[in-house]
């Protein structure tokens, strides 16, 4: 199976290259050296944190302080175009981490050094073990930091006369949810993401289509490695297509998707209702035979909507959110393989089923906007509050100050429970935070 996953990963890529540059008539490879141009940009970015664990959670074991966290992350990205055929897409990446949570969560893990991934001990570092290239380096690591780079993006983007194909790391994001987008399977935004300038790059060949009259139909292709055996397989990777449509004001979207071990449908739609935008996606996951429950549905619907208000610029949205997968049995969530497995691969990030959630951002100033967004699962309830303020100091200046505190009872998702056969408490991290960025 899995060289039978690495054949056809080479053949699909060999077939829709050969179909786009045969159908375009734009591409002269006399000529083609003499256009090429290139752009350059990136950011650097620097990060400090203060949070403090609950007492009764798995921090107990090596010390509940106030910790102290700094990250800083470079970002170089280019652009390489090739005449109007084509161009190459290149994100370098720099990272250090390093503080106090990344010491514990250190220490915590050679305290349970076989269950540290059941009990979602991880660190923030990515990593491309199911990617189908290793595009990641450690340079430097120890019990204070971590230091290491990675390209993000690097991808050969062809254009031709019925649409465009894209072969290699990209980022590519289906759905129209606002905080959460059941539709978006390829590595989704937490609706805890303030961050949302870069998604994380995949590898996966993507095709476009411009079909006359009817739309836009995209196929994409994701080969991913089983993190035991490091071999492509079917199982592990994920097969789609989406067919967007337009009819007046109104959009629609179709998917159909083989993802992981799963088969997804969905449909979603968008439009206007006066002057607010309105936004609704559904879709249904026909579980593997091996699970013991047979599917589950998921829905999103959101509404966002701009005015003035004495004088300023204010933006709201609202979304609800409803996933059967979900259950108010939160310990044995944890444990169920249909939801565990889905948060370590950063589909979902919930544990409950029905979520209301909103946003409104004020523009206290034309370089200050203020932001609050509510996260509240309905039953309990309980939720996260996330307020933040950013201040755009220069035009290739920004520093933004923020937190993320939780609420809710215990026995809550976000007010904390308590972990199944043991005495330690799941709860968020409450913290606060500020970054500065520079771009150039």
């Amino acid at each position: 199976m899995p060289n039978l996953a690495r054949t056809g990963f080479f053949f699909f890529c060999l077939a829709i290259i050969y179909f786009g540059t045969a159908s375009s008539h734009a591409l002269k490879l006399q000529s083609w050296y003499e256009n090429i141009e290139s752009e350059w940009g990136g950011h650097l970015k620097f990060m400090g944190e203060m949070s403090r664990p609950d007492d009764e959670s798995l921090f107990q074991l090596v010390g509940t302080d106030t910790y102290y966290d700094a990250k800083a992350n470079l970002r170089v990205k280019n652009k390489t175009f090739f005449s109007e055929w084509g161009y190459i897409d290149t994100h370098y990446e720099l990272v250090f981490l390093g503080g106090d949570t990344w010491e514990k969560t250190k220490e915590l893990r050679l305290f349970y050094p076989n269950q540290a991934d059941k009990l979602f001990i991880t660190d923030s570092t990515l990593n491309d073990d199911r990617r189908l290239f290793d595009l990641t380096g450690t340079l430097s690591e120890n019990n204070d930091y971590i230091l290491y780079h990675r390209l993000d993006r690097l991808s050969l983007n062809l254009q031709f006369r019925l649409g465009s194909l894209h072969l290699g790391r990209q980022a590519l994001t289906w759905g129209n949810g606002l905080l959460f987008n059941p539709m978006d399977l390829f590595n989704p935004f937490a609706p805890t993401d303030i961050d949302r300038d870069y998604k994380v790059g995949d590898d996966m060949a993507v095709i476009q289509f411009n079909v006359d009259r009817i739309g836009e139909l995209q196929f994409l292709y994701v080969p991913r490695k089983n993190t035991e055996s490091h071999d492509v397989t079917w199982d592990q990777s994920s097969l789609a297509a989406k067919l967007h449509v337009a009819k007046g004001i109104t959009e629609f979207d179709i998917m159909a998707a083989k993802h992981y071990d799963d088969e997804v449908i969905g449909l979603g739609s968008t439009g206007y209702l006066w002057n607010a935008a309105w936004r609704l996606d559904a879709t249904y996951t026909f579980l593997a035979e091996s699970s013991n429950k047979e599917g589950f549905f998921s829905l999103v619907a959101n509404m966002d909507y701009s005015w003035v208000w004495w004088g300023k610029n204010l933006y709201g949205l609202i979304e609800f959110y409803f996933n059967d997968l979900g259950t108010d049995q939160y310990p044995e969530a944890l444990t169920d393989p249909n939801i565990s497995d889905r948060i370590s691969r950063g589909e979902i990030f919930t544990l409950g089923k029905a979520y209301l959630s909103g946003e409104i951002q004020v523009e206290i100033h034309p370089l200050i906007n203020v932001y609050l967004t509510l996260i509240n699962n309905m039953d309990g309830p309980s939720g996260l509050i996330l307020p933040r303020a950013i201040w755009d100091i220069k035009d290739n200046i920004q520093f933004t100050i923020g937190g993320d505190f939780s609420y809710g009872r215990q026995g809550t998702e976000f007010g904390g429970f308590r972990i199944s056969q043991s005495e330690f408490l799941n709860k968020p991290v409450d913290n606060v935070f500020f970054w500065m960025t520079y771009f150039f």
